[in-house]
């Protein structure tokens, strides 16, 4: 018998993908590896000064799924009035692990420490690339989102005042940010591992189980809490990709830290309609940005 949540979870990935990417207005590199680049849109309603949008794509920081797929949403939000910086990072390597190892037989889930790296790099370098690829972009109105895997990453960039000291991603100061909105967010690597989400990508992302438990004091956005910064997380409740648990175990993780993270569930809305141009979810999720933007 046809699952019917494999078919719906199918048709959305299909719709979200179906959008032909959109190029650029402007690109720009934060480092000497092709994958150290940012693309950037203008706002499309020809204004001089905007807030900017970060964002960060999903693929569970796996190398066949890079930020094309998600230009359509950078489109998106530019038509509604946003600059937008679309980050391109390190991800795992294409060639497959072997079988048997942690999630073998697919591509490799992010790389240890170079994902880490480019996400600190890109953010530290963002105002001043901006202020050449993107006047209209104001950086003093900035608002991090990601979907997935960049949500993840999203929250983690938030957070890099808390990392332990020591660490070379540190900030010695909450970085400048209006706030996260953080969408279908692989958020609590711990509770994500638990749940298998991505068939072992957790795991992967943090160099393989044996070094998981060491890293995830400094990867982990649930133990990198209170940040201080307003965070907003959307999911959809019939999502199988990133389940509601996940980002319901991050809220409470914040919640015992005395940090209020806002949580907006939709019905009937899986994993790819947040960042969907078509879907209606897409504009509730433009609608919690600019809540944090204007």
């Amino acid at each position: 018998m046809p699952d019917p949540a494999a078919a719906r979870d199918a048709a959305e990935e299909a719709s979200a993908l179906s959008h032909p990417a959109v190029a650029p207005d402007a690109s720009a590199a934060y480092g000497e590896h092709s994958d150290q680049v940012v693309d950037f849109y203008a706002p499309r309603d020809g204004r001089d000064t905007a807030p900017l949008v970060v964002v960060l794509h999903g693929g569970a920081w796996r190398a066949p799924y890079d930020r094309r797929h998600i230009t359509p949403f950078a489109d998106f939000l530019a038509r509604r009035g946003f600059a937008v910086a679309n980050v391109e990072y390190r991800r795992g390597a294409s060639l497959p692990q072997p079988r048997g190892e942690e999630g073998g037989g697919g591509p490799v889930a992010g790389r240890w420490p170079e994902t880490f790296d480019d996400i600190a790099a890109a953010m530290d370098a963002l105002a001043g690339l901006a202020r050449v690829a993107l006047p209209q972009a104001d950086p003093r109105r900035t608002v991090l989102t990601g979907h997935s895997a960049g949500g993840h990453l999203a929250l983690w960039a938030a957070a890099r005042h808390v990392l332990p000291v020591g660490s070379p991603w540190r900030l010695p100061a909450a970085p400048e940010l209006r706030g996260v909105v953080a969408l279908a967010p692989i958020a609590d690597l711990g509770r994500a591992a638990e749940l298998d989400v991505c068939g072992g990508a957790v795991h992967q992302f943090l160099g393989g189980r044996a070094e998981s438990e060491a890293r995830m004091g400094c990867a982990d956005p649930a133990a990198l809490l209170p940040t201080g910064i307003a965070t907003a997380v959307v999911q959809g409740r019939e999502d199988t990709v990133v389940p509601q648990a996940v980002a319901e175990s991050f809220v409470d993780a914040a919640a015992k830290a005395g940090e209020t993270v806002g949580l907006t569930l939709l019905g009937d809305v899986g994993h790819f309609p947040l960042i969907d141009p078509s879907a209606d979810a897409c504009a509730v999720v433009a609608e919690e940005i600019a809540q944090l933007a204007w």
